[in-house]
């Protein structure tokens, strides 16, 4: 049950926005094998002086088509398992857009479980799968 967040540049194509959130979705299914029908995503699109960055941190360097990706999901997954989705969505997005991989800032944001998630109808929500 991630719950994800794109923001990114506002100069891009609609085309550019959709293939992100389903490189993001396709990565999540695949490496945290969620149901393909979980699919909550918000895009931000950013005027340029809304998105700030460095030029290098950490020895990777960044552009104006910078994207961050924020995903919201439930404790469970392995270092292994983030590497995987990581690279995942890297290589996804990176493969269906113009959005190089030095360019893609991904935040894993877990919480504490079923109980801080609600679908609808003002309800906790129990499905069968791990969030």
């Amino acid at each position: 049950m991630p719950f994800v967040r794109i923001s990114l540049p506002k100069k891009l194509s609609q085309e550019v926005k959709s293939n992100v959130s389903f490189a993001v979705h396709q990565s999540l299914t695949q490496e945290s094998n969620i149901p393909e029908n979980d699919y909550f995503h918000i895009i931000e699109e950013l005027e340029p002086w809304q998105i700030k960055y460095p030029v290098s941190y950490l020895g990777v360097t960044h552009t104006a088509d910078i994207i961050y990706i924020q995903i919201i999901a439930g404790l469970g997954r392995t270092l292994e398992q983030k590497k995987n989705l990581y690279s995942e969505i890297a290589h996804r997005v990176s493969t269906s857009t113009e959005i190089t991989k030095n360019n893609i800032i991904i935040v894993l944001l877990e919480n504490a479980g079923r109980q801080n998630w609600s679908f609808g109808n003002g309800e906790i929500q129990e499905p069968q799968h791990a969030i």
